[in-house]
């Protein structure tokens, strides 16, 4: 589908189905390391319910990158990874970098809401480096937020800081007053509370969960005890016709592999019940303001997992359905209720779709589709695309002191591109 046509499907979507007469708000919550094959979602019956029951869950959703800064990169620009060059979670891979900063995070679906007049807010995990000294510390706010609640590095539950609109909030250990889910879920809350309909906003919520630490919420923690992680096909099965990687992966699992593999699954599962309380509390002050019909509400993680499957303990950056597998559910107005769809889907597609929700065509350089035809089962529309995902290992530009000749060296010593084709997801 070409951007002219994009243009005249944001036209009939506007003139035919009367979406709305101003422009809509948008909620957006991401969780990290959020699976699909290993029943990710299954703990989460107020999002089932409340978004996938309310609207359209894409069955074929995947990410460009099963690792967390290049994916995020991806879902915020709407680029792939050599696109906008996030290769890794390292600041010399780009995350969050210098680079990145002066870059591609000039051009973000935040920063395009903000010019159209959105108001907009941030609460949780942005980047890994996101706040680190070496690259502008908790003084630097991201372009395009009015409110900002970034986290400081990678994902905790505790023991944290936060920049609050560019000061640094720091957290301890105290459940009530520290449990970074629920301080989203509260920020969020305060923001939306605040909402009159005047002006239309934009609030993207991103969890720690289900990432280690695991850490769930105390009220939690016995949830789910007789629950093992699933013995799929793939589990526990050596892979000796796979990828160098795959083929020395120790097999079988040892019996306190099992046990951690178990014990890890059931505590990902209680991460999430607190983020489910969250969507929850979304959606019911979205309707006491009286604007959940004004509001489409997107869903999504940044990348898959894996536990046991060709006997790998726990991780992601594999090019397999395990890892770049990952939700998508989308509600709001025109979406049909409790709708399917099938087709092959990308996390770049989550930018050009948040613009073209807001009645915006997004950039030409950006990668990703406008989903809105999908979202609106438009039958003429013929969906075709292929999918590109790529992984890289961390490296140190100026190599390891304790090692020679390791100057741009993967310490991972795993990259891989997979091209995926729309016949092979169908």
């Amino acid at each position: 589908m070409d951007r002219q046509s994009v243009g005249i499907v944001l036209v009939l979507l506007c003139t035919c189905l009367g979406v709305l007469t101003k422009r809509p708000n948008i909620v957006f919550i991401l969780t990290d390391d959020q699976d699909v094959t290993m029943g990710g979602e299954t703990p989460m019956a107020n999002t089932l319910n409340m978004i996938g029951k309310k609207g359209m869950t894409f069955q074929n959703m995947f990410t460009s990158s099963p690792l967390c800064c290049p994916s995020r990169s991806s879902i915020l620009t709407g680029n792939y990874v050599h696109n906008h060059r996030a290769i890794n979670n390292s600041i010399d891979g780009n995350c969050s970098s210098k680079a990145w900063q002066q870059g591609p995070e000039q051009n973000t679906f935040a920063t395009h809401l903000k010019n159209i007049g959105y108001k907009t807010f941030f609460a949780g995990k942005y980047l890994n480096q996101y706040g680190d000294k070496a690259v502008g510390g908790v003084a630097h706010i991201p372009p395009g937020w009015d409110e900002w609640h970034g986290l400081v590095h990678n994902s905790v539950y505790y023991n944290y800081t936060l920049s609050v609109n560019g000061k640094a909030e720091v957290h301890g250990d105290d459940y009530a007053k520290d449990y970074l889910t629920d301080i989203i879920n509260n920020r969020s809350h305060e923001f939306l509370a605040k909402q009159n309909g005047v002006f239309p906003f934009f609030a993207m919520v991103s969890t720690p969960a289900c990432h280690s630490p695991f850490d769930s919420a105390p009220q939690y923690m016995d949830e789910f005890a007789d629950k093992k992680a699933p013995r799929d096909p793939s589990f526990n099965k050596a892979g000796m016709d796979k990828h160098w990687l795959i083929r020395h992966a120790p097999n079988p699992l040892s019996n306190a592999s099992l046990t951690y593999i178990d014990d890890t699954f059931r505590k990902r599962w209680r991460t999430l019940l607190s983020v489910d309380d969250m969507v929850k509390n979304i959606v019911t002050t979205l309707d006491e303001i009286k604007l959940l019909d004004e509001t489409f509400i997107i869903f999504a993680s940044d990348n898959g997992f894996h536990l046991g499957q060709f006997s790998l303990p726990n991780d992601k950056r594999q090019l397999y359905d395990f890892d770049i597998r990952v939700p998508l559910m989308i509600r709001g107005p025109g979406i049909p209720a409790n709708s399917k769809n099938t087709d092959p889907v990308m996390n770049i597609d989550i930018m050009p779709t948040i613009i073209a929700l807001a009645g915006e065509q997004a950039p030409s350089n950006v990668d990703g589709m406008s989903l809105v035809p999908l979202l609106h089962e438009i039958d003429e529309i013929e969906w075709q695309r292929d999918m590109l995902i790529a992984h890289r290992g961390q490296y140190r530009a100026d190599g390891y002191p304790e090692c020679k000749n390791t100057k741009y060296m993967d310490v991972r010593i795993l990259d891989f591109t997979w091209v995926l084709f729309h016949k092979d997801v169908n």
